[in-house]
Order: C-alpha cells, then structure tokens, then sequence
C-alpha cells in the first residue's frame, strides 16, 4: 500500500473511532493498523473495537510494565493502576521466593513479578476458566502454575505457611456502582472479577481472612483498593493479625494496602 493509501485508511479509522466514543482514536487506529495483516483483518479489527470491545482484546494483548500480556475475550484486563502492585513486588521480591496471585485473570501481574526478579516460583489462581487459560499463556514459559478455583481452595497445600507474597487485584467495586462503570467493563468483562459485593470489600475479607495460614513469617500481603476503601481494607487486614500500611501513587490513582505477617 502506497503511504498515501495508507494515510487515507488511517484516517478513515479514525474517524470511525471518533464517531464510536473512542477517547484515544488516532493511538488506536495506528495500534489496529500495525496489527492487522490485510484490509479485511483490518476492517474485522476497527467493526470490533467500535461494537464496544475493549482495545486490548481486540488486540489480542495488553501492555503492563513495558512488557505484551495476552488478553483473551472474557477476561479482565490488566489496568495501567495495577501496575503500582506489581511495582510494589517487585520491590519486596527475593530470588527463589514463592509468589502466588490470586483472582489473577491474566496473571499479568505475577507474570510481570517473574519477568523482573530471578527464579521466583510464580504461582496464580482464577474460578474462571477462560481466566485460567489465559493466565496459563502468560506463565507458563516463566516457570508458573495457574490453578482453577476459589481463592486459595485449589493451592497445593505444601504451599501453606511458603508464601513470602500474596497478591490480589480482587474486586471491590461495590454492587451498586457497577452500572456506572464503563460499557468496555461491564459489558465484556465478566462480573466476578469486578463485583465486590455491598461495600466493595467482600473479597478482601475472604481474602484476608486466610491469609495468615498461607503467608510465610514476615511475608506480605499486597491488596489493590481504591483511595476511599483503603482504610477499610487495611483494617479488615489488621483483624487478623496482620501489621498494615498503605502505599499510595498519585499519578495512577493507585493504592495498594502492604500487610505484613508476623516474623514468628
């Protein structure tokens, strides 16, 4: 295609775009335009993407800490705020140490932690089973475990009292606010991975909860959450025994609560 050609189809799709309520219409069409292998891709790529399908999964991949995660259809996709947690791992990460993930769905956040630090053992957990899968296509080469079930149910038990990093992106946005999250969540994500009951912290309970049992002396429990949730979650995390503190990213919108298990 001549680059004329090509400057006419770009602008085409941008205007497409535009039209559909697309924020960053012109980094989108470059991003569709450099992924499509012919003009009917193309056009199959730009008609999902302005149904309403999020960027990533149209694309096939989500971007997180510089590096490409798959995203499959179905599955939550990683948010530029997460990656203030997966930060906050890789800060607190030893070699060898076991680092589990839990409500992971993509498992970019673990996946992301194993890229960065030396021969961790990378483990991740989802109910869901296209999560499961997908998780599976992202760490598996790093030498990961995905395992399917309810928060920690189906972790091996020679894991228990081994965990020296718990992270958990697990929903909590309250039930009633859902409605007014945005179409490309609401309507092609699935709920369970967004819906954190009542007050949001329904998971984060579950979550903390059994934590002491998994954390190894002094390790950490690193728990998204928003700014206005954070201390609440922090002391649903202190309930049971956990010393807490809240690190917070400006720039992101981002809160992570850091609770730590006792040493012995």
């Amino acid at each position: 295609m001549s680059v004329e050609g090509e400057s006419r189809l770009l602008t085409d799709i941008i205007t497409e775009l535009r039209a559909a309520g697309c924020v960053f219409a012109e980094d989108e069409a470059e991003l569709l335009l450099r992924t499509a292998g012919t003009r009917a891709e193309l056009a199959e790529l730009t008609r999902r993407r302005v149904d309403g399908l999020p960027l990533e999964v149209v694309l096939g991949w989500a971007e997180f800490l510089g590096d490409r995660f798959v995203v499959e259809p179905g599955v939550f996709v990683p948010r530029r705020r997460s990656e203030f947690l997966a930060e906050q791992a890789i800060s607190l990460a030893r070699p060898g140490a076991v680092v589990v993930e839990l409500c992971c769905g993509s498992a970019a956040i673990v996946a992301a932690v194993a890229r960065a630090v030396e021969r961790i053992e990378p483990h991740a957990c989802d109910i869901d089973p296209n999560c499961v899968r997908c998780a599976r296509r992202n760490l598996t080469d790093l030498g990961g475990t995905v395992h399917r079930g309810d928060l920690y149910e189906p972790l091996p038990g020679e894991l228990r009292g081994r965990v020296e990093l718990l992270l958990a992106n697990a929903p909590y946005v309250p039930t009633d606010e859902i409605a007014s999250m945005p179409p490309e969540a609401r309507e092609h994500e699935p709920p369970v991975a967004l819906d954190g009951g009542t007050d949001g912290l329904d998971v984060h309970r579950a979550v903390a909860a059994e934590a002491p049992e998994w954390l190894s002396p002094g390790g950490r429990l690193l728990l998204e959450t928003s700014g206005r949730q954070a201390e609440r979650s922090a002391a649903i995390c202190a309930e049971y025994g956990l010393d807490t503190r809240v690190a917070r990213c400006e720039e992101t919108d981002a809160t992570v609560v850091v609770a730590t298990a006792p040493e012995s």
